[in-house]
């Protein structure tokens, strides 16, 4: 059923809806105004906003017409910086510089929309209009482009704010784009908000359908928590209750609390002659503990005989549309019958120098070289069962330093000597699915596996990772020359926005 005649799709915009939405925006504006209304606040239903000074904040600036940042997954926010003649979105070097806030302040910009407060105590805004357009309005017909050339014919300068993190917005979607896309997107933005802030709760308003969490196909989903960490647990598993993801959770043992002569009882032993390969460290009780959690969930794989397993840590954030990507990849994979035993989500690439191979039948998966971080993988039952046989507590390393040894790939060949068996069959997702929520150095970081103690030595305290805050972020980007092409598809039209929202 279409809402408007010439509409192809639900996300298509004929002239008629953005007439309607004007009218709509004007008839707000003109009941302020006989409210005689100081200000009007206008929020699409898909920003969210974060801050709960937001309002406060704009109404200091003492602008006619102002707006607070927002974020999206990529650089796209609610302003522009430049405008063509015909009214179209301009690149500018001034933009990334405010977008990504190496300038902060409020600044003068030909274009704010989506959120936005109009000071009504001044006189020019009295000449504010969303519709019907100016008498000189000869640009295309859209709502934004069309309140722009009012506020630059009332001779009103916009203004976008950036000092603080305000909130968010998702990005736009094509026109021939469906509901389920919308709803994909609106979610992702909804998860990205809980990363650093509480969850953004429905209005008592807004009625919400139920979630009906599944496992993705997979026979359990492990998700790895510390006892004490309850804020990660409980942001993880809202996180994933908006995905409808359904976890299982694994409380994870904790290294500060782990003794000598509990190790001595494991018969836990460092792998000789192991030292971490940026601060020569040994290994740290933190790392034990992440071992140890990682493989009582390879005992009970092999225990329940779970053909099929996620495991995930409970610092991650999630790629857009991750459930979607995820159960495409492991369609395709079973698809093309390949014999997998793990496959990274989320890791950190140390072998940078040159691509690696793509796997043939299955798009977006290739051959795991040398990686560090076990922050998301699928696992099978044969490949726990590898894992375990390799009785690696009398040789223990990092668990992700283990598993690039199972699978042959660890540059340190004598670390490899102590393993034998070293056939695991490993694979990444590409590009991956899952990130740490932050990186080496960043606020909010904090790690329970390096801040630790000597595995031999619990007075002895360690606090590398404050030294070392290039290590994580120096992969942010790998060069293109060393992504495998061969594994990534042409680049959808759900990554490119529409021409007048192009960042």
């Amino acid at each position: 059923m279409r809402s408007y005649p010439e509409e192809i799709g639900p996300k298509h915009w004929p002239s008629s809806r953005f007439t309607h939405v004007m009218k709509l925006r004007q008839a707000a504006l003109r009941a302020a105004r006989d409210k005689w209304s100081d200000y009007i606040l206008f929020v699409d239903a898909d920003n969210l906003l974060t801050n709960p000074q937001t309002l406060d904040l704009m109404i200091a600036e003492n602008k006619t017409l102002v707006a607070p940042m927002l974020e999206s997954r990529s650089l796209y926010s609610n302003f522009w910086c430049g405008i063509t003649p015909q009214g179209y979105y301009k690149r500018t070097l001034d933009y990334p510089l405010i977008r990504e806030w190496k300038r902060t302040g409020c600044f003068a910009v030909p274009m704010i929309h989506s959120t936005f407060l109009i000071d009504l105590r001044k006189e020019a805004s009295a000449k504010l209009t969303f519709y019907p357009p100016h008498q000189d309005y000869t640009w295309s017909f859209d709502d934004v482009m069309v309140f722009a050339f009012s506020s630059r014919q009332a001779g009103i300068q916009m203004f976008i704010c950036n000092q603080e993190h305000y909130g968010f917005l998702p990005m736009p979607l094509k026109s021939h784009q469906m509901l389920q896309e919308e709803a994909e997107n609106f979610v992702h933005t909804l998860i990205e908000a809980m990363i650093d802030r509480p969850p953004v709760e429905p209005s008592q308003y807004v009625s919400v359908p139920l979630k009906h969490p599944d496992k993705m196909g997979f026979d359990e989903i492990f998700m790895i928590n510390l006892k004490r960490r309850k804020d990660r647990r409980d942001r993880m598993l809202r996180t994933l209750y908006e995905q409808e993801i359904a976890v299982k959770v694994v409380e994870a043992v904790d290294g500060k609390a782990l003794n000598t002569s509990q190790l001595k009882a494991l018969s836990i032993d460092m792998l000789p002659g192991y030292r971490d390969p940026y601060s020569s460290r040994p290994l740290t009780r933190g790392e034990i503990g992440c071992f140890l959690s990682h493989y009582y969930i390879w005992k009970e794989v092999v225990n329940r005989e779970l053909e099929k397993t996620l495991v995930i840590e409970d610092d991650v954030r999630f790629e857009h549309q991750f459930k979607r990507k995820l159960m495409k990849l492991m369609d395709d994979i079973a698809q093309a019958q390949l014999d997998w035993e793990l496959i990274y989500i989320g890791r950190k690439r140390m072998q940078v120098q040159e691509p690696e191979k793509a796997v043939p039948n299955v798009m977006n998966l290739v051959e795991a070289d040398y990686s560090y971080w076990t922050l998301g993988y699928a696992v099978s039952f044969q490949g726990a069962q590898k894992l375990i046989g390799a009785e690696p507590f009398g040789k223990m390393l990092p668990v992700d330093e283990f598993l690039p040894v199972m699978y042959n790939k660890h540059p340190v060949a004598k670390y490899m000597e102590y393993y034998e068996s070293r056939d695991l069959k490993a694979f990444s997702a590409e590009p991956l699915l899952v990130y740490p929520t932050h990186y080496t150095g960043q606020p909010g970081y904090l790690s329970d596996t390096e801040t630790s103690t000597i595995w031999d030595n619990e007075t002895v305290s360690t606090d590398w990772d404050r030294t070392h805050s290039w290590k994580s972020r120096q992969q942010g980007k790998i060069h293109s020359d060393v992504q495998n092409k061969d594994a990534l598809p042409s680049q959808s039209s759900l990554h490119t926005p529409s021409s007048r929202d192009e960042l």
